[in-house]
């Protein structure tokens, strides 16, 4: 009888730890599969986000992605079952008052409802985290995860105050605070990852925070498009940008047209139109970092080389994208009148955007980086689907394009023009400048992003 006292109460007194030690056990096996992937931002418009949130569903982990839902993702990120998207509530400035205190109503209220919807999800074994925007997300990501037992992961596409410091100068007092925070709330993190290796020598050198370079790479949807699809697609956009529809109608009227390819009534089958107009592409986020008056200024120069009897192929421009300079550059655009380009400025589908490049005869990026220490997407995208790029020169942009390897690089708008002289002197002729630079993009061996992410993040997030 005693003994079983004893046993009844060893047992009393020991069993509720055990379960508390079997229930930790079992909570972190199921947190252990789980990420947060944080932008402050639109998630339709951070496809690199996007692509940690798919390569982390693909490596068996089940993905919470917070972010504004202004704008609609890729159809692979909506169809996995492994990906929730909740939406956070972008909160506009304030109409009255003054403008640092507009920002600091809404860098509060960003805070106070970032660290809501973090404690509201299932605890995570890490959080994500793009930067920049990271005010005040570092913050409210490190405490969520110091209250969750969630590992920050900080993943840096530039410095946001030297983006603030495009619009507002490098000395301003909001500037300079945004930096301070950087730099001391960065360190915060558990692990670091960055976009090239000059900006992982800048965070180690400048402020003592150590990374690992993550090279932006394109997804395996980032591709040459087919003629028959390439022809569905401009179809599709002459419906409601003119740029793309055919000067003239076939003599056959089964056969359907667009601007740049034409479908046999008979056969079905796909060809380029004769003399047909050269696809230049850009894409834009409509920010003070690009300057797109020097494709502009180019553009002009293309146009006098045509009047002047240079044999050269009319344009039509497609520049992709949102942002608040858009209006600036449309009224500028409006004001050339233009004879002989066409200059089309559309917000495409996010699955149209990767046909569109695959289409395209060449692009052209005006990014230049706010720091000097980024890399533009947009020009791996490019890349992904073998087009040509001519690229504005910044500090490591030799990281990504390498000048009269696989693409051209150019400082102004006189240089800019004497390429796409050079480049659409021969076109559509196989053995132009312009294909040989395709030839050689398709040689090459193009890491694509899922990879390349097997690669550098999962064994890192695995190791720690």
């Amino acid at each position: 009888m005693a003994a079983s006292v004893v046993a009844l109460l060893a047992l009393s007194l020991f069993l509720p730890p055990l379960l508390l030690v079997a229930w930790k056990h079992w909570r972190w096996g199921r947190t252990a599969r789980h990420v947060i992937v944080v932008v402050l931002g639109d998630v339709g418009r951070s496809p690199r986000m996007q692509y940690h949130a798919l390569s982390l569903a693909k490596s068996g982990f089940s993905v919470t992605l917070l972010g504004f839902c202004n704008s609609k993702p890729h159809d692979e990120l909506l169809q996995s079952d492994k990906i929730q998207i909740v939406g956070l509530t972008d909160l506009q400035r304030l109409a009255v008052g003054p403008h640092v205190l507009q920002y600091g109503v809404k860098v509060v209220f960003q805070a106070v409802h970032l660290l809501w919807k973090l404690m509201c999800t299932e605890p995570a074994a890490y959080i994500f985290l793009q930067n920049p925007p990271g005010l005040p997300a570092i913050v409210v990501c490190w405490f969520a995860g110091c209250l969750r037992g969630s590992k920050l992961v900080v993943d840096w596409h530039n410095y946001g105050y030297s983006i603030m410091g495009l619009v507002h100068g490098p000395s301003h007092p909001l500037v300079l605070l945004a930096k301070w925070y950087e730099k001391l709330c960065g360190r915060l993190s558990h692990l670091n990852l960055c976009v090239t290796n000059a900006m992982r020598d800048d965070l180690a050198e400048n402020w003592g925070i150590k990374a690992v370079t993550v090279y932006d790479k394109p997804a395996s949807f980032f591709k040459e498009t087919p003629l028959d699809l390439q022809h569905q697609l401009f179809v599709k956009l002459s419906h409601t940008y003119p740029v793309f529809r055919a000067c003239s109608e076939s003599s056959d009227p089964g056969t359907e047209r667009s601007a740049f390819t034409e479908r046999d009534a008979l056969s079905g089958a796909v060809t380029h139109l004769c003399g047909r107009p050269a696809l230049l592409v850009s894409s834009t986020s409509w920010t003070e970092d690009e300057d797109f008056s020097i494709l502009l200024a180019a553009l002009e120069k293309f146009e006098h080389l045509i009047d002047s009897g240079e044999s050269l192929p009319s344009l039509v421009c497609v520049i992709t994208g949102k942002g608040p300079l858009k209006d600036y550059y449309s009224r500028l655009i409006c004001q050339k009148g233009f004879r002989h380009i066409q200059v089309c400025t559309p917000w495409l589908e996010a699955e149209d955007y990767p046909l569109l490049l695959g289409s395209a005869d060449l692009g052209v990026c005006l990014h230049r980086s706010s720091s000097g220490l980024d890399l533009p997407m947009k020009v791996v995208d490019m890349f992904g689907c073998c087009l040509p790029v001519c690229a504005v020169k910044f500090q490591c942009l030799h990281e990504l394009v390498k000048h009269e390897e696989n693409g051209l690089v150019f400082e102004d708008s006189e240089e800019l023009a004497v390429q796409l002289q050079t480049l659409f002197s021969k076109f559509p002729d196989p053995a132009g400048k312009l294909y040989q630079f395709r030839e050689s993009l398709r040689e090459s061996e193009q890491l694509r992003w899922d990879e390349s992410w097997e690669r550098t993040v999962l064994p890192l997030i695995s190791d720690t």
